[in-house]
């Protein structure tokens, strides 16, 4: 029996030997994120929040996305990622698109605040192209996470002057919303980075104000509007029209 055992414990794979795929265990234990990531991160999230307060809805999404799409295909383009000439035509549709769906909220904005969202729509840019080296997406966007919590003295100190309007509640939502909400979504988002080009995951975010707009349709019973549904099918089929052209 005990020499039965042996032999049993013998077959079984040490971690070392382990492989997801092609990825070893090795690799998937040693992903860890960055600080480059993780300074990007910071970077997109405070700007994003310091911009915001100036900004309505529209012209903070039309200038954050514009940001991104910019330094995405940008990159892509530098990394030799060619574009057919379909897949031009189906981006500038989308972008057209995404123009027709938030320009009716967007106004001139501040200088300032302009150039925060535009900053922060180029760092979410960043983020997003580092996580085409991700190997372990939880582990990477844990460690990010954990990593950008060195920016937190510094904002208690800009928080001071606002610590009356400081609820425990809001403290607890906040968390819940960074740690849990966007901690599961970077995840994703990271989980699908290897699987896209640069080009293609730039032209995917298009899409995400419309899905957010369904999921207000569908869990806050908002209204569609008849130039919703023109604005999201344009971009749904632009975004499908690119994804489907295998010219890169």
């Amino acid at each position: 029996m005990t020499i039965h055992a042996y032999r049993l414990r013998q077959q079984v794979p040490s971690p070392d030997a382990i492989t997801y795929g092609t990825v070893s265990y090795d690799a998937i234990m040693n992903d860890r994120g960055s600080w480059l990531s993780s300074l990007s991160l910071v970077i997109y999230a405070l700007c994003f929040s310091i911009a915001y307060v100036e900004l309505d809805t529209g012209t903070g999404a039309l200038i954050l996305f514009s940001a991104v799409q910019l330094t995405m295909i940008g990159w892509g383009i530098y990394k030799k990622e060619q574009l057919s000439a379909l897949q031009w035509i189906a981006f500038i549709v989308a972008v057209a698109g995404f123009v027709y769906l938030m320009l009716p909220s967007a106004a001139v904005p501040s200088l300032s605040a302009a150039i925060l969202m535009a900053i922060s729509g180029a760092a979410w840019g960043v983020y997003s192209i580092r996580g085409k080296a991700c190997i372990s997406p939880l582990r990477a966007t844990g460690f990010n996470f954990i990593r950008s919590m060195v920016a937190i003295p510094v904002l208690l100190l800009a928080a001071l002057a606002y610590l009356d309007d400081i609820s425990i509640t809001g403290v607890l939502l906040a968390c819940a919303s960074g740690a849990i909400a966007s901690g599961m979504g970077y995840s994703i988002w990271y989980m699908a980075m290897p699987l896209l080009k640069n080009t293609q995951a730039a032209v995917v975010q298009l899409c995400v104000p419309v899905l957010a707009a369904i999921m207000g349709v569908i869990f806050l019973s908002e209204t569609l509007s008849a130039p919703f549904i023109i604005a999201s099918a344009v971009i749904l089929g632009a975004v499908t029209v690119f994804l489907m052209n295998k010219k890169i």
